[in-house]
């Protein structure tokens, strides 16, 4: 009880931040529940008269709100189906940047993970050059065998843990509460979107995990001409400390810079499209936070990633799924795209094929009547993901970072080149995967694989019927009967409480923050 009391204050003083900065401003009343207008009524009357659309709006209140909802911005920054286009837009722009911390706080965290003095483990160490929610990091030096090499050093934030367990508390515990009350929230997934978003923040809070997932990057793109990812150093990484290897590069955010140093900006808009997709698709690992400042171009001219924190994977359904779709709005076969959902599992068989395929087809045929140019794939995306309601197609969490990414990789393309083709840019990758996978060759490794999986599951066979053969003979003994239907109408409304309550006590406490403020 304590524990949900103290959830509702701390929500409760997000909504009276999100209410000053005029998120709720244009919300329809209309279109809420009746426990909900009166808050709504409350929020809009203590807005601060300001300028800019909804989405500037909320990404100022994010940004007041620190750096968990700052990380819950980005993730709302793919969900254009919760948000609203515009306030998606919006939020794209929003950037994990966080003042500095003091360097001695730095030293004192390598100091205690190593148990060592700074000097015996760094030859040099600089002040702060980068600084985010979570991290910042140092310029150093290294003196070993080989000599004295330059190093990136990223040391986690102090404190930083606790604030992110509680935030995360706070919104697992509203998103239940939204579950509870609307199917709506339940198709979206609410609950999974945040545990989407802790999983991530765990992972990126233990850079040994980071550490491992630059490791694997880097032997998935070893032979790759144009894209490279820098050496751990595994002997100066902790979970607390993060060693790399130092990048000589121009950042792509740097366009003057890249035009004095004379690179092709065509290409590396290309690079960076065919390489995402490359990674997507060819190994289920890719960046996931591609944005300008994590890329550089080295003096041989390749791409070169850094910050892996957030990292994607997708699984071999995926990967046919998101090959399969993008390949079949660029050939226009928007039959096969349709059947790709339902093969997939992610349309209720319950709906038609041939009408999930005439929406598909509103979505693709304006695309292809637009210039190469005007073409986006991270718009269709997202276009494809809002059709998705109609056909009771539940929101799947596995490709809600693809979208973020997609969205991201392809403004820094068309920041290099504006007049970027994305459907021939893409073309060469998807059709070559289509090519390998699902052609003559692909087809025997697949059935090569379920021949495996088969042999296993045969195996297996004589201790599953044991088993099956136990539970039913306790079963048997036990003479246990479960009634679902009769239980179901025997136990009480989840929620019911707190359907009605909750509203009131939130509004309630944003009357109280206003006066106390």
């Amino acid at each position: 009880m304590f524990q949900a009391v103290g959830h509702i204050f701390r929500l409760a003083h997000a909504s009276f931040v999100m209410a000053r900065e005029g998120v709720f401003s244009n919300v329809d009343a209309g279109m809420l529940p009746p426990p909900a207008r009166a808050p709504l009524a409350l929020a809009k009357l203590i807005a601060r008269r300001t300028t800019g659309g909804t989405g500037s709006r909320l990404t100022r209140a994010m940004a007041r709100l620190g750096p968990s909802y700052v990380k819950l911005g980005q993730f709302l920054a793919t969900r254009p189906d919760i948000v609203g286009m515009n306030s998606a837009r919006e939020l794209e722009a929003l950037q994990d940047r966080m003042p500095a911390f003091p360097r001695d706080e730095a030293v004192k965290v390598i100091e205690r993970s190593f148990d060592k003095k700074l000097a015996e483990i760094y030859s040099t160490f600089s002040e702060p050059v980068a600084a985010a929610s979570i991290a910042q990091v140092h310029k150093a030096t290294v003196s070993d065998g080989d000599g004295t090499r330059e190093v990136a050093v990223k040391v986690l934030r102090p404190g930083i843990e606790r604030r992110f367990a509680r935030d995360l508390s706070d919104m697992f515990f509203a998103a239940r509460l939204a579950e509870r009350w609307s199917t709506e929230a339940q198709r979206l997934r609410f609950i999974g979107i945040v545990e989407t978003l802790a999983r991530t923040v765990r992972m990126e809070m233990d850079f040994r995990l980071e550490a491992a997932a630059a490791s694997e990057f880097g032997e998935n793109v070893a032979a790759d001409r144009d894209f490279r990812v820098p050496n751990v150093d595994w002997n100066l990484t902790a979970k607390d400390v993060l060693t790399l290897e130092w990048i000589d590069g121009v950042p792509l955010s740097d366009i003057a810079a890249l035009e004095r140093g004379g690179f092709d900006r065509e290409k590396l808009g290309r690079i960076v499209i065919q390489s995402f997709l490359t990674h997507a698709v060819r190994d289920g690992l890719f960046h996931a936070d591609m944005h300008q400042g994590n890329l550089f171009v080295d003096r041989e001219g390749r791409l070169v990633a850094v910050d892996f924190g957030i990292m994607g994977r997708l699984g071999p359904k995926e990967r046919r799924f998101l090959a399969e779709i993008l390949f079949g709005f660029i050939t226009r076969n928007y039959q096969r795209v349709a059947e790709v959902h339902f093969e997939a599992g992610y349309v209720p068989s319950s709906q038609r094929v041939a009408d999930f395929a005439q929406a598909i087809r509103a979505i693709g045929e304006p695309i292809h009547s637009r210039k190469a140019d005007e073409i986006s794939m991270a718009k269709l995306l997202t276009l494809l993901f809002e059709i998705t309601a109609l056909f009771e197609m539940k929101t799947r969490t596995e490709l809600v970072m693809l979208q973020k990414t997609m969205v991201v990789v392809e403004g820094v393309a068309r920041s290099l080149d504006p007049r970027l083709d994305m459907w021939k840019t893409a073309e060469p990758v998807i059709g070559e995967w289509i090519k390998e996978k699902l052609g003559p060759a692909g087809i025997i490794q697949e059935a090569g694989r379920g021949v495996a999986n088969l042999g296993k599951i045969a195996f297996q066979l004589p201790d599953l019927l044991d088993r099956a053969e136990a539970v039913a003979r306790r079963i048997s003994d036990e003479h246990f009967i479960f009634d679902s239907e009769r239980a179901q109408k025997q136990a009480p409304p989840a929620g019911e409480t707190w359907k009605w309550l909750a509203p009131w006590a939130i509004a309630a406490l944003l009357a109280v923050a206003l006066m106390l403020r």
